[in-house]
């Protein structure tokens, strides 16, 4: 804490917003003057915000009381001092400080995504084994729009036009947004986010924003401060940024492309390739982990309704866990590069998943795959739409009651965290079924 004090005097910081990650990725805390933050050396934050919806729900009693306190007491949250960022965008001096959660023994709470991963990287730290990661987010920029029924429309850029059609790689395009993006890349200086490469993606003003490799917890903190940095750049200018995974009918999905590797914590050498240069097996090992074990975590990276409808053939989703190299039509894709950077990239995670429990989880897949020395599947040539072998759930219900039968992912993952966080899941699916769509009134209102 002196530190971080010492921190906060330099930059003349006078509000502190203490924050932590729930279930879906959403920040959640308290603002507080500087000077009650030092002398508080954190907060308290009742439990339940960990079981909590994105509709602002919580789960059914008999759960929720099962899993917290029935006192309804709150947990402990304590500073991370490497996960401090300044608020560029706000009016003061802000910073923005990350914490862990802990119970009133100062033990780990389950349900809190920040420390489901890190326990995660102490599996990887037992073996000697440091997991390096590096995220690719995409998202889409749209008009402002205050009606939710109303479809999304692209924004009007520097030109005074609106973008139509696909601009895939454009550097005009991209362009068209120059001012938010300074912004955006002033910002993230700023706070020392890691970002590397801007491009425009497929879709209708759709970008993505490429991380350095580097460590997971770091990296995912990034990220977590990245997507509140995105959508304040973009309401500086009027329009609005959307990380959902599917936000516009007929135009691709948008992803959390997970590019990760190992390498050996005293040598600094990637495990992922033996003496020779050549595809280790503990590589191969590492495939077939994220091939058995996805399907039974797929709801870490595709957390809600609107994720499964990205996992369409020919939409530049994939819809397996094939995996090849150079291939982008498999699940999971091999890039070309040295032995020394010889990683595999998880194509499935959506834009929309908490990047805590998206990282955890495909690091879980791989650790579980080394371990338990699981051969992949041949490497597909060509085209993987097609392939029928290892297919994933294909909608939300289906892909939970597979988690929920999966005993070595409660095993690891912990017994009341799947429990918890499906129990969320479930509640935000029937507030999603009591809703009517446009597309039912359009099709049945007069025709059945």
């Amino acid at each position: 804490m002196k530190n971080l004090e010492n921190w906060m005097k330099e930059n003349q910081i006078t509000e502190i917003e203490c924050v932590v990650s729930d279930i879906n990725g959403i920040a959640r805390g308290k603002i507080t003057p500087t000077k009650k933050f030092i002398a508080e050396k954190g907060m308290r934050l009742p439990e339940s915000i960990l079981l909590q919806t994105v509709t602002g729900d919580y789960v059914e009693d008999e759960i929720y009381y099962d899993l917290l306190d029935p006192a309804d007491i709150d947990m402990i949250c304590h500073p991370d001092p490497d996960a401090v960022f300044i608020i560029p965008w706000a009016l003061e001096p802000t910073a923005q400080v990350i914490h862990d959660c802990y119970d009133r023994n100062g033990l780990p709470i389950h349900l809190s995504p920040r420390n489901l991963l890190k326990k995660i990287l102490r599996l990887y730290e037992e073996q000697g084994w440091q997991p390096i990661v590096s995220p690719e987010m995409e998202f889409y920029l749209t008009k402002r729009c205050e009606d939710p029924d109303l479809p999304l429309q692209p924004p009007i850029g520097r030109s005074g036009r609106q973008e139509t059609g696909r601009q895939s790689f454009s550097i005009d395009a991209a362009n068209e947004f120059d001012p938010l993006f300074e912004d955006m890349y002033d910002w993230c200086e700023i706070q020392g986010l890691d970002i590397d490469t801007l491009i425009h993606e497929e879709g209708t003003a759709q970008m993505e924003i490429n991380f350095r490799h580097g460590d997971p917890l770091a990296l995912a903190d990034q990220v977590f401060v990245f997507k509140r940095t995105m959508r304040e750049a973009a309401l500086k200018h009027d329009v609005t940024a959307t990380f959902m995974a599917k936000p516009v009918s007929n135009e691709p999905g948008s992803a959390m492309h997970m590019h990760q590797s190992v390498v050996d914590i005293n040598t600094g050498k990637s495990i992922f390739s033996d003496e020779n240069g050549k595809m280790s097996e503990l590589f191969l090992h590492h495939i077939g982990g994220l091939q058995k074990y996805i399907p039974e975590i797929l709801p870490l990276l595709a957390p809600n309704v609107n994720s499964f409808r990205r996992f369409l053939p020919d939409t530049s989703a994939p819809v397996n866990v094939e995996w090849g190299l150079e291939n982008r039509t498999c699940g999971l894709r091999v890039p070309d590069s040295d032995p020394q950077n010889r990683r595999v990239e998880n194509r499935l995670p959506g834009a929309d998943a908490n990047v805590y429990l998206a990282i955890a989880g495909s690091l879980l897949c791989g650790y579980l795959g080394m371990m338990k020395k699981i051969n992949p599947s041949a490497p597909v040539q060509g085209r993987a739409y097609e392939r029928r072998n290892l297919r994933l759930p294909l909608t939300l219900e289906a892909a939970l009651e597979r988690m929920e039968h999966s005993k070595v992912i409660r095993e690891y993952l912990s017994p009341e965290f799947v429990k918890g966080y499906i129990a969320v899941k479930r509640v935000e699916h029937e507030n999603f079924k009591q809703v009517i769509s446009s597309w039912e009134r359009e099709f049945l209102l007069l025709s059945v």
